[in-house]
């Protein structure tokens, strides 16, 4: 039940990522642990778990992990990081103790790669995802990257290349939709995990390595300053955050003869379709007073982004980087943080301050 490596075909069945998938009743978890040693972390151990048949019960592969990590490996006054790439997503009662496991040891943080979600549909196996979100796991679907690196690490593939099957990043996307419809569609407060990935303005995106997207998350402001609405929208498929911010806002019929101030939080700068659709909607409204702050710039040295950044100031809009007063802000105002203090990564103030400087030259630059 505890093995290094897969054999080719087992993990081509058990891992196949198709959305309703028949004659898989076993459970595989493809794992890695790593150690934090001085200011990062190391390779401390993997292999792969599967389910286990006690006395005929079914030890879930999730549970017989967690035995074995506690009795052989914990230390409280080591830290871990935990990533599982699993054939399915926990079921109701697994994802019940993982989540209180991790509500137990602080010292451990967990990643869950699934390449399928078990039962989906049901609102209790819906409930159990959520559950471990709010306890601070990140759960995602796996793509591309992932089962490659699955390959190469966990499966005994004498040196033969991963082959992707038919449709899978088709699947993906139909996966990644569901997971995302489950751990609350972006009007929702922000999971902790998804804000520090997301809204984070390193440079590089620190390990584990993750996908950056853009998220904008607004406050629609009365003249006495009170929040008449606030809510996150996500890009979709052919329609950017700014782009369904825009609708939304239209959709308020909001009275013309008053003045309005709208604050957006966005993860990436606007691209320059959705700069002059911003453009066109602050000049068709001026009753609305807009201000935008950008965790990070997109694309920055490509002269059309920069002409777009430019439009945006040129029409009054005021442009900014987010800076700790903003990352705060954004923290208390669209982050489920538990009622804990936002907590600055490390360097915030001095990558907001390099990323300020390089918006000044491009805003400051002749058009």
């Amino acid at each position: 039940n505890h093995m290094w490596r897969l054999d080719p075909d087992t993990f081509y069945f058990q891992f196949h990522n198709l959305l309703y998938a028949n004659g898989r009743n076993c459970s595989y978890i493809c794992y890695r642990v790593e150690r934090r040693k001085h200011r990062s972390y190391v390779s401390f151990d993997w292999g792969v778990f599967h389910n286990q048949v006690k006395a005929g019960t079914r030890c879930h592969t999730e549970l017989h992990f967690l035995s074995w990590f506690c009795k052989m490996k914990l230390q409280p006054d080591e830290c871990y990081r935990i990533t599982w790439y699993m054939s399915w997503s926990p079921c109701v009662k697994c994802a019940k103790q993982v989540a209180d496991f991790l509500a137990r040891y602080r010292n451990v943080t967990l990643s869950i790669f699934a390449a399928r979600l078990y039962y989906f549909q049901d609102v209790a196996y819906r409930q159990g995802l959520l559950g471990l979100s709010h306890q601070g796991a990140s759960v995602n679907i796996m793509s591309y990257r992932e089962f490659k690196y699955c390959w190469k690490k966990f499966v005994d593939s004498q040196r033969r290349r991963f082959k992707p099957w038919k449709k899978l990043d088709i699947n993906y996307q139909r996966l990644f939709a569901e997971l995302e419809d489950i751990l609350g569609n972006t009007m929702n407060l922000l999971r902790e995990t998804l804000f520090k990935q997301q809204f984070g303005n390193q440079p590089r995106v620190p390990l584990p390595h993750y996908r950056r997207k853009t998220y904008l998350c607004y406050q629609l402001k009365q003249p006495d300053d009170s929040t008449l609405d606030r809510g996150c929208f996500r890009n979709k498929k052919q329609r950017h955050a700014e782009i369904r911010f825009i609708d939304k806002i239209n959709s308020l019929n909001l009275d013309p003869r008053q003045s309005y101030k709208i604050i957006c939080y966005i993860t990436w700068s606007p691209c320059p379709r959705c700069a002059s659709e911003l453009v066109d909607f602050i000049t068709g409204n001026d009753h609305l007073i807009l201000q935008i702050f950008a965790s990070r710039l997109y694309f920055h040295w490509k002269k059309p982004f920069q002409r777009g950044l430019q439009q945006l100031q040129a029409a009054g809009i005021s442009v900014a980087v987010m800076t700790h007063t903003e990352f705060e802000d954004c923290w208390e105002q669209f982050v489920d943080n538990q009622s804990r203090p936002f907590q600055p990564w490390e360097k915030l103030q001095q990558y907001s301050a390099s990323i300020t400087r390089r918006l000044q030259r491009i805003l400051t630059a002749p058009t």
